[in-house]
């Protein structure tokens, strides 16, 4: 399933749009700002990136830079009046506007054909797609969400968040069915991340498991007594990784 990176900011056009390919292709929504879409980037390449141009300004060229340095392709949606203001990007091929208003059919199509994608193809990935279950990995470390990703992606629709903040932007707008959580992150910890998803009433009952890299005694304990759904040692194989997911779901 190809792998879209959606950049915007989140309003009721771009979660409609996010629900309709969601069927169809590997969603990873990114707010409007660049050192996230550099984060995003950095620990993993998709094969397309949409970008939402509602409520874009002046302020948001260094999204467009950020794309620009990378060889993906890029369609974005919005008016004529809202692509003006990004226009030398769209002198190559790289960059490419969808006129709106338009339908979420045509935006799918758009995206099929920069892909070299048929439409019956993913209508056919549509009804696999529908069964995998969605993972949600937070840490900090760029490397750790890359290998954890490529572990799971085959069996699973992978989210990575590097940080408990970011993590809960991403939450509000696509629930996970499970969040592995790095208990030893920076500035807001795994145990105050878990502290955020149990005070909202739609995530309390997520199941977490919390990575650790620290393996005592006490440290572990301190761990457990936060009642996860499990834990694991950092770095985790994939064959540990899979079975504790499969036991917490």
């Amino acid at each position: 399933m190809k792998k879209i990176l959606f950049v915007g900011k989140m309003n009721e056009v771009m979660k409609d749009i996010n629900a309709f390919l969601e069927k169809s292709f590997q969603m990873q929504l990114c707010s409007d700002d660049r050192e996230t879409l550099a984060g995003l980037l950095s620990v993993s390449t998709p094969d397309l990136v949409l970008v939402s141009l509602i409520g874009m300004q002046d302020v948001n060229t260094g999204i467009f830079n950020e794309l620009a340095n990378k060889q993906i392709p890029v369609l974005t949606i919005g008016t004529e009046g809202e692509r003006q203001r990004f226009l030398k990007y769209y002198e190559g091929d790289q960059f490419e506007n969808l006129v709106r208003p338009l339908e979420n059919s045509q935006v799918r199509e758009a995206i099929a054909r920069r892909l070299h994608l048929s439409v019956d193809g993913l209508d056919e990935e549509e009804v696999v797609a529908s069964d995998k279950k969605r993972i949600l990995v937070i840490d900090d470390e760029a490397t750790t969400l890359r290998s954890i990703k490529g572990m799971l992606e085959q069996d699973y629709e992978v989210m990575i968040a590097p940080s408990g903040v970011k993590a809960m932007t991403m939450m509000g707008k696509k629930r996970p069915d499970l969040i592995l959580l790095d208990y030893e992150m920076p500035v807001c910890d795994g145990k105050q991340t878990l502290e955020m998803i149990k005070s909202e009433e739609e995530l309390k009952d997520i199941p977490v498991i919390f990575l650790t890299s620290v393996n005592d005694r006490e440290h572990i304990e301190a761990v457990l007594r936060l009642l996860p759904a499990g834990y694991m040692l950092k770095p985790a194989s994939k064959t540990k990784l899979i079975e504790a997911i499969s036991k917490a779901l």
